[in-house]
């Protein structure tokens, strides 16, 4: 299944097991798209880094596997296993692997509220 495809509606899955890790590499899995937003699995090996992104839309992200490190507008955080964070929309964020992790991507593409 590539990113885009959606998974298959219906049928129950259990979230952690839906991605894999790779060596060396960040690996994305598209549960739902849709024009008014997204949610995505995202596994990334330790040591891979997502570069500096800026999106137009709050984020939600909930780590699912392990521990990771987030910088939103220059703030490290260390986001454990159950917790979940909202990035501002129009915020840099930087997603670092000190060990790897998996995490859930939701993105809202509506209300531009603060």
């Amino acid at each position: 299944m590539n990113k885009h495809t959606e998974m298959e509606k219906s049928v129950p899955h259990i979230i952690v097991e839906i991605i894999e890790y790779l060596p060396d590499a960040v690996v994305y899995k598209t549960i739902i798209k849709k024009s008014t937003g997204n949610v995505t699995a995202v596994s990334m090996a330790t040591g891979e880094e997502m570069g500096e992104k800026i999106t137009r839309f709050d984020t939600y992200v909930q780590i699912i596997d392990g521990t990771a490190e987030l910088t939103i507008n220059g703030k490290k955080i260390e986001l454990k296993l159950g917790e979940g964070i909202i990035i501002p929309a129009n915020s840099s964020q930087v997603f670092n692997a000190t060990q790897q992790f998996k995490m859930i991507t939701t993105v809202i593409k509506s209300g531009f509220e603060d």
